[in-house]
């Protein structure tokens, strides 16, 4: 799957290795500083002011995402050990009438 890498799933975390950011068309191009002392590759890489603004949100996104998750998934362990408590007591109760059938029948 060739799918390009977003800011919240980068393809890699390897600065070197990740494609150049675009600078956003709804930023005004005055808004961006240039950097002149750097050249080639980190160039591309110094209008990433939004980009960097926006890493905190998407760190929080992912751990409320991850949060969401445990919470969920120990909701459901809570209600799998109650219904399993609740099948061996009908299981018990189930027996205890059985007996107590038996018992009639037997006098």
């Amino acid at each position: 799957m060739n799918t390009a890498g977003t800011i919240d799933r980068p393809l890699t975390h390897d600065p070197k290795k990740q494609a150049p950011m675009k600078p956003s068309t709804s930023e005004p191009t005055s808004s961006v500083i240039e950097d002149v002392t750097t050249t080639g590759a980190t160039d591309s890489r110094q209008n990433r002011t939004r980009e960097m603004q926006l890493i905190q949100e998407a760190l929080a996104r992912a751990h409320m995402h991850e949060r969401l998750h445990e919470a969920e998934t120990e909701r459901r362990a809570v209600r799998l050990a109650a219904a399993r408590r609740m099948q061996r007591r009908a299981e018990r109760a189930s027996m205890r009438a059985r007996r107590a059938l038996a018992m009639a029948v037997m006098q």
